[in-house]
C-alpha cells in the first residue's frame, strides 16, 4: 500500500469503521447501565433528586481541599492533560474544519503556535502521569493493563500530530495518514477501555448525588 492509498484508507474506510465501533460501543455501554436501574425508594424524600444529583454532578469536578492537599499533583496534571485534550481536540483548526465536514457546524480556533504549545504541554503532562504511576507504590500496584493501554492510545495521537504538524520522521502524507489511524485507534478502543469514563462518570456522579439528594444530605 502507498503512503497516498494508507491516506485515502484513514481518511475514508477507516474513519467510517472507527466512528461506527465507537458510536456503537457507547451506546451499548450507557445502555447496560441504564438497564441495571435501581429500587424504588420507599422513605420520604427529604430532598431533590435533581438538584443532588446535577450539584454533585459538577462539584466533584473541583477538588476540596484536603484532596488536593493529599494528592495535588495528580490533580494539576489530570486538570493539564485533560484541558490540552480539549484545546488539541477543539480548538485546532483543521480539526474544527474535520467537524465541519461532518456535522456541519463550526467555530472559532485557536493560533497553531498556541495549539502546538498546548500540546507539548499535554505530551509532558501524560508523560509525568506515567512516571508518577510507575513510581507510586500504591498506584504502581493497582496499576492493570487497561490503564497503560488507554494511557498509550491517549498519547499517541497528540505525538503524531506533533510529528505530523512539524513534519518530522517522514513525509507529510505519511505523517498525517499515521495521525489519523491513531485517532481511530483511540476512537475503537475508547468504548472498551477505561477511556469510557468521560461518559459513564457523569451517569456515576448523577447516580451518587441523586440519592444524597433524596435523603437530604450533600453528596
Amino acid at each position: 500500500m502507498t503512503e497516498a492509498e494508507l491516506l485515502l484508507f484513514a481518511r475514508g474506510p477507516g474513519l467510517t469503521i472507527a466512528t461506527f465501533v465507537m458510536v456503537a460501543g457507547i451506546v451499548v455501554r450507557l445502555v447496560e447501565i441504564l438497564m441495571l436501574g435501581r429500587k424504588a425508594s420507599l422513605a420520604e424524600a427529604r430532598g431533590s433528586e435533581m438538584a443532588g444529583g446535577m450539584g454533585t454532578m459538577f462539584r466533584r469536578s473541583v477538588p476540596d481541599a484536603n484532596t488536593f492537599r493529599r494528592s495535588a499533583f495528580t490533580v494539576v496534571a489530570g486538570y493539564v492533560f485533560h484541558i490540552g485534550l480539549f484545546v488539541v481536540i477543539f480548538l485546532f483548526v483543521p480539526h474544527i474544519l474535520v467537524f465541519q465536514s461532518a456535522l456541519g457546524i463550526s467555530w472559532p480556533g485557536l493560533p497553531s503556535n498556541l495549539v502546538d504549545a498546548v500540546t507539548v504541554l499535554t505530551i509532558i503532562a501524560l508523560l509525568a502521569v506515567l512516571v508518577h504511576r510507575l513510581v507510586h507504590p500504591v498506584m504502581r500496584l493497582l496499576s492493570e493493563f487497561g490503564h497503560y493501554l488507554a494511557w498509550f492510545v491517549t498519547i499517541l495521537p497528540l505525538v503524531t500530530g506533533y510529528l505530523a504538524f512539524h513534519r518530522i520522521g517522514a513525509s507529510g502524507p505519511m505523517l498525517i495518514a499515521l495521525h489519523i489511524l491513531s485517532v481511530e485507534l483511540l476512537m475503537i478502543l475508547f468504548p472498551f477501555t477505561k477511556l469510557a469514563h468521560a461518559f459513564t462518570l457523569w451517569l456515576a456522579r448523577w447516580y451518587n448525588g441523586a440519592i444524597a439528594g433524596f435523603r437530604g444530605v450533600k453528596s
